[in-house]
């Protein structure tokens, strides 16, 4: 159990601070860059573990459809991420891409119909939705951009879609060898990038905040996070993974606040309150059906 609490808390905090990395990150390098330098560096990482692992990394057909699948949540989502950091803080991005589930909730609902919303989730949607309208109504102290949301909500349709793609194709393969694989491709999508980006080529060595922010993303972020994440999914409930989403960005934007100086303002904390209450009555009947009905 307390390896399990280990884990948890590990892929929080990483899952937290990925924003701020991103932030950093980007501050001296082109985002695009970034990103290309990412993946090509997590894929070699990817594959050395494979290869420790001894997992298979298989290429027919239905694992290919896999891998492109998979890649819609890396470069597809990823890219979009980094560039609503020009637009927003790690606070703000965090708190936006914690929607994520509400979304794919959403779309289970009305767009796939795998499952029906009740009462009190749509009563909890529109109060995140509404806490979220509190943080946008100071958007100078908040540093809100209109396009900085747009780009994450777009990040958040990527996300979801991929998920639901990659369980919709059912590929027969191991965490590792889907995630290795998904990587491979992001890697070698990114290279389209390389025409429209090649005068941002960088030139010369970024400060010791961007270089963290690099390792972080590519390492822990790419690498760490994501074993984490399917350890945990064999071993916990889904509601339990899914507390993650009132988690992370309350600690997201403490460390923006702490260590990027980024300013909130008192509307986007009563803003930022009433979206976890949101999230939480989302939650509620999951939570109490795993929980309470133990006690």
């Amino acid at each position: 159990m307390i390896v399990t609490a280990s884990i948890y808390a590990l892929l929080v905090l990483i899952w937290a601070a990925t924003p701020l990395a991103i932030v950093w990150s980007v501050a001296e390098v082109h985002p695009m860059w970034v990103l290309i330098i990412r993946y090509f560096g997590a894929s070699v990482i990817a594959l050395f573990l494979l290869g420790l692992m001894r997992d298979p990394l298989p290429f027919d057909r239905v694992s290919m459809q896999s891998y492109v699948a998979g890649s819609l949540n890396l470069i597809g989502a990823q890219l979009f991420i980094y560039l609503a950091a020009n637009y927003l803080t790690s606070g703000l991005m965090a708190l936006i891409f914690g929607f994520s589930p509400l979304i794919a909730g959403l779309i289970g609902h009305v767009i796939l119909r795998t499952h029906k919303l009740i009462g009190l989730q749509w009563l909890g949607m529109a109060v995140a939705v509404s806490g979220l309208s509190f943080v946008f109504i100071d958007s100078a102290d908040s540093k809100v951009n209109p396009w900085g949301v747009v780009l994450m909500i777009i990040s958040m349709v990527s996300y979801i879609s991929s998920i639901f793609w990659v369980k919709q194709i059912n590929a027969p393969l191991k965490p590792m060898s889907q995630a290795t694989g998904s990587l491979i491709v992001s890697a070698l999508a990114s290279l389209i990038l390389i025409p429209f980006i090649w005068p941002h080529f960088p030139t010369q060595m970024p400060s010791s905040n961007a270089l963290i922010g690099f390792l972080f993303t590519m390492i822990l972020s790419s690498i760490v996070a994501m074993l984490c994440y399917f350890w945990l999914i064999k071993r916990l409930a889904a509601s339990t993974v899914s507390l993650s989403n009132v988690v992370t960005p309350v600690i997201a934007l403490i460390l923006g606040a702490t260590l990027n100086h980024e300013h909130i303002s008192s509307n986007a904390v009563a803003g930022i309150a009433v979206v976890m209450l949101g999230i939480v009555m989302y939650f509620w009947r999951e939570w109490r059906a795993q929980y309470f009905s133990k006690l």
